[in-house]
């Protein structure tokens, strides 16, 4: 079965299972991956299935070439060796601590575990990001890191060579992923439209064909990407009656397989290909856990409105000293929330290393446990994460989003052991040691 074929056949299944759970009294739903409810101690936290972090291809032997070569570039230019081994890493994580300890800025800056969101629009230096970018994988499509703008490019690419294969499926999935929202569903409404009067009337002349130079079919069908291949797939060829261009559609021309019921269950399924967001994993040490900048890509907004909002800030600041109420400030607050998408999440461990990941806003809490759990050397590990304002979770925030918690567009968070003292905590180190790898030289 092709990958358009198993997409669509997922989607009915999901349409199936939803539909039987809403017509029975089998009760309230529940996720098939959701732990079985076991009546768990008071205080204690939920377990929670571990983030399964994406598997990364084998370096072909040209990349590694280009790696080493890379690196024996880096050592030329600096010769300081980094030694990655787990006591030089702890190490060189006291050594850190002991200076956060003496130096009163840097003591603050851990406290209050803030990074600062200045956008990068003004041509802020990259080195300072804390982040690169955000970053996504395409289950349907292959085990690729990229942008969100670079996977666009990558699904267009995918859809138009999987059209000869399954021309009618792959153009419904086409007119949803290459045309901006409203012309799509424009465009999907109206050839649902042409296929429901052919099924209810197949010998009826006038269904049985378009006039391309019709109005409604000009402007909500002809210039949509993939309907003219969905038209084709269902049976529809171009001819010239009276000099005019017409479609006209014949049974014996629809696609091999395909009859138009099931176009127009495609086209009422068709949906944007998912994106899953890569957590884009960093270990830091803490003198790289510094104030650093977040991407544009962390904003809804755009960099130019970015800018003009921090200058209209800038000058409400200093024109408007008023007091506000509460509710004006809630306002405020929430305004400014609703200009992320992402938020970057680090948790420190006693040991002094931090783990970086991104976040949509509207994840749980849930899901940064089990991000944390999957990153651990010992995953079934009792653990919690103290936000430094608000303390430790309890199990009704779980469900509740970084949204909801107003955990954006940052937060530190501790790593904590119940009943472990600090000192032997300090001493430990908790993550899995492929992951200190990812523990870059200054």
């Amino acid at each position: 079965m092709s990958k358009i074929k198993r997409f669509f056949s997922k989607k009915k299944e999901e349409a199936a299972f939803k539909l039987k759970l809403g017509g029975s009294s089998m009760g309230a739903g529940h996720k098939l991956n959701a732990p079985k409810p076991e009546a768990a101690p008071s205080g204690s936290r939920h377990k929670h299935e571990a983030y399964v972090p994406p598997k990364r291809n084998e370096l072909s032997n040209e990349a590694r070439a280009a790696a080493n070569a890379a690196l024996n570039r880096i050592e030329k230019k600096d010769s300081r060796d980094f030694n990655t081994s787990l006591a030089a890493i702890k190490a060189q994580a006291k050594r850190e601590l002991e200076a956060e300890r003496r130096q009163k800025e840097d003591l603050a800056n851990a406290s209050s575990g803030s990074i600062s969101a200045t956008s990068t629009s003004s041509g802020g230096d990259n080195r300072n990001l804390a982040c690169q970018g955000v970053f996504f994988r395409c289950p349907l499509i292959g085990e690729e890191v990229l942008e969100k703008k670079l996977w666009k490019v990558r699904i267009k690419e995918f859809l138009y060579q999987q059209l000869e294969a399954d021309r009618g499926l792959t153009a419904c999935l086409i007119i949803h992923n290459c045309n901006v929202k409203e012309k799509a569903e424009d465009c999907v409404a109206t050839l649902i439209r042409y296929f429901e009067n052919l099924i209810k009337n197949p010998e009826e002349e006038k269904f049985c064909k378009i006039r391309m130079s019709n109005k409604i079919f000009s402007d909500k069908v002809r210039y949509v990407e993939g309907a003219l291949d969905v038209l084709q797939a269902a049976g529809f060829r171009e001819v010239q009656i009276d000099e005019e261009p017409f479609l006209l559609w014949d049974k014996e021309n629809l696609e091999e397989g395909l009859d138009l019921p099931t176009l127009v269950d495609a086209l009422k399924n068709s949906e944007l290909i998912h994106l899953e967001l890569d957590r884009n994993i960093k270990v830091l040490l803490p003198s790289q856990a510094r104030r650093v900048v977040l991407p544009d890509d962390f904003y809804r907004i755009s960099p130019e409105e970015i800018k003009k909002e921090q200058q209209l800030r800038a000058e409400a600041i200093e024109s408007a000293q008023i007091l506000k109420t509460k509710a004006m400030r809630e306002r405020e607050e929430q305004r400014n929330l609703r200009m992320y998408r992402y938020s970057l999440v680090r948790v420190k461990f006693p040991n002094g290393l931090y783990i970086q990941g991104t976040f949509n806003v509207y994840e749980k809490i849930s899901d940064i446990f089990e991000f944390v759990q999957s990153c651990l050397a010992d995953e079934t590990l009792e653990f919690n994460l103290i936000a430094t304002s608000e303390g430790k979770f309890s199990d009704e925030d779980m469900e509740k989003t970084l949204y909801d918690c107003k955990l954006i567009p940052n937060i530190l968070l501790l790593f904590n052991v119940p009943g472990m003292p600090t000192p032997a905590a300090a001493d430990l180190n908790f993550l899995k040691e492929d992951l200190l790898m990812l523990v870059q030289s200054m």
